[in-house]
């Protein structure tokens, strides 16, 4: 298989699975629903944002469109680095750890740019129904849909891995560990320049 035909795979994959679980989450759970999974360290609870990583927020509408903007201007520099590594023939593990940073990217702008138009704000602990006559928001002002939860350890005062995220923050992060593994694939020239200085 190339590394063009990996890489395409990967991200279509990775978009459809994060796609199709928030569009579920989003569909048949009202919002603060909650669900375990696997004990008490696997739930799966719904909960939004405005798209900043641990639900921060900036700036109001402006910077909620900046950050969607930034994103998109990030997605095209990601295309690039992407479809750089596969024409300078780099290990397939880079290709998919691109691959996967990039899905994830793009996962997250999906809800920021269309969900704001393609669903409504239910009442009480309704549903949200898709395609609705009263969407919530605007194109661009979506909120991004997170429903995975680990707490690993809940006490009385603390909870460790308090974090609310979603599949696409997962590629992210799958794929930077990855670019870690690789690190002497993914940045070759980096490499040689330290021999050189040291």
């Amino acid at each position: 298989m190339s590394k063009k035909t990996i890489a395409i795979l990967t991200v279509i994959l990775a978009i459809l699975i994060d796609q199709i679980s928030k569009i579920y989450v989003k569909t048949h759970f009202y919002l603060g629903e909650e669900v375990t999974v696997f004990a008490d360290w696997f739930i799966i609870h719904f909960t939004e944002n405005n798209g900043m990583a641990w639900g921060f927020e900036f700036g109001g509408k402006a910077g909620k469109l900046f950050l969607t903007v930034f994103r998109l201007v990030a997605v095209t520099g990601i295309v690039f680095w992407l479809v750089k590594t596969i024409k300078n023939k780099i290990h397939s593990g880079v290709v998919v750890a691109i691959s996967l940073i990039l899905a994830g990217a793009i996962g997250n702008i999906i809800d920021s740019v269309f969900y704001g138009v393609l669903f409504n704000t239910p009442k009480g602990k309704g549903i949200a129904t898709m395609f609705s006559d009263d969407p919530y928001g605007e194109m661009f002002f979506g909120k991004v849909v997170d429903m995975l939860y680990f707490p690993m350890y809940k006490g009385d005062s603390f909870t460790f891995f308090n974090a609310i995220f979603n599949g696409a923050d997962s590629w992210i992060t799958i794929g930077v560990i990855l670019l870690f593994i690789f690190n002497k694939q993914a940045f070759p020239k980096e490499e040689k320049e330290i021999k050189k200085t040291s």
